[in-house]
């Protein structure tokens, strides 16, 4: 909607629009990114439940499924990746938000 909307705001509201849009494209790609890790590494763990009853015994325990296994648990920044995606996210648009309004001021500044 964002990008439907935008040809009909004013010259001055752009730049705030952009930057929105820049912040979520930016939280979309680092939380999407950490959700299509998270369902590779579980896919990568499944494939070694040889029954697919759920649980891993005898010969499923392998070295491979005990590393897929520490793969999958041990990583918190998959977890964190919200928290840490708005964070980033919100710092790289507002460097963006500024710089353009820094250059707009310069632009208009030297027209007049």
């Amino acid at each position: 909607m964002i990008v439907v909307y935008r040809k009909r705001l004013s010259t001055d509201r752009k730049l705030i629009w952009s930057c929105l849009t820049l912040f979520l494209v930016l939280y979309l790609i680092i939380v999407g990114g950490a959700a299509c890790e998270s369902v590779y590494s579980q896919w990568d763990l499944y494939k070694y439940d040889l029954n697919e009853d759920g649980f891993f015994s005898g010969e499923e325990l392998t070295k491979d499924q005990k590393a897929a296994m520490q793969s999958l648990t041990n990583d918190t920044a998959r977890n964190f990746s919200v928290v840490t995606g708005l964070v980033f996210a919100f710092i790289i648009s507002m460097v963006a938000y500024l710089m353009g309004h820094t250059i707009s001021r310069i632009k208009n500044t030297l027209k007049n």
